[in-house]
């Protein structure tokens, strides 16, 4: 079966729709600076609540998955590879920030894209 870049598009959005439970590690905030040719990681923590919401352990207050929220980050880290952000995160740093394998696949794919739009100059935009 021959898929076409459309249909893997369809397939993509498909499942970004799909429900998933939030990592009490924590979230990133991926970006790229084009200039420095690296990609960065903010990472955030969160507390979550018996309703599987994430919660600011400085607020109390539910963090907006759509809406821009000003927050101190833990960590920011950086690196020129999507590979070498993945070590630098699992491997590198201990106790890793990530506790959940479905949050850690969703990292190294969007680190990989991140390499992707860096090396061909295009826009990165986190899922």
């Amino acid at each position: 079966m021959d898929l076409i870049v459309k249909d893997l598009a369809v397939i993509d959005d498909k499942l970004s729709q799909r429900h998933i439970d939030l990592d009490p590690g924590g979230y990133f905030i991926i970006y790229l600076d084009k200039d420095a040719g690296l990609i960065y990681a903010k990472h955030f923590t969160n507390v979550i609540d018996e309703r599987g919401l994430a919660i600011d352990p400085e607020t109390g207050k539910v963090i907006p998955a759509r809406e821009k929220v000003e927050r101190t980050y833990t960590t920011v880290f950086s690196a020129r590879t999507a590979k070498e952000l993945c070590v630098k995160i699992f491997e590198e740093t201990q106790p890793s920030p990530v506790t959940q394998l479905d949050h850690a696949a969703y990292l190294g794919r969007e680190f990989v894209r991140a390499e992707v739009a860096l090396v061909t100059g295009q826009e990165y935009v986190q899922d």
